[in-house]
């Protein structure tokens, strides 16, 4: 039997693809997708707890150019235990944002971790692709083309 969710028109995206986090005034963010995970990530330095459940940190935009950052203020969703893709277990901060990968936006839950040795700033899990997106693991920036 299909249901409701399962006729909602799927996109077909890469392994790869830029996305953006409008409510952080990010734009053209290279994000890898990781069916693998459950969760995203995304790579932050100088994160801080503040008052009445908030954290503000620094998004890095990229890899070769650390002084490309955007300070943010968010409220924490959780913190929880995460196991790595190395099998380490850390506590991690999770907020929520609205991201946009091409034509489709939603908000979801992402986790504030260190990337800093990754090529990616950013890593999409499978909660948040679900109903959307199908990955096609031959492709890369197949929805979504850098802008000029």
């Amino acid at each position: 039997m299909m249901s409701h969710l399962d006729s909602v028109e799927k996109r077909e995206i890469g392994w790869a693809e830029y996305v953006d986090l409008p409510d952080w005034h990010i734009r053209q963010l290279r994000a890898k997708i990781d069916t693998g995970a459950e969760t995203s990530a995304i790579h932050v330095e100088d994160v801080e707890r503040l008052p009445r459940g908030r954290v503000r940190f620094c998004v890095v935009l990229s890899r070769k150019d650390h002084q490309r950052r955007v300070h943010v203020t968010a409220k924490i969703t959780r913190r929880t235990r995460v196991r790595s893709s190395t099998g380490h277990y850390s506590l991690r901060y999770f907020v929520s944002t609205r991201i946009r990968i091409g034509p489709v936006e939603k908000t979801i839950e992402v986790s504030l971790i260190s990337r800093e040795h990754m090529t990616f700033r950013m890593l999409i899990g499978r909660s948040a692709l679900e109903r959307n997106f199908l990955v096609n693991p031959g492709k890369r920036y197949h929805l979504t083309k850098k802008r000029k």
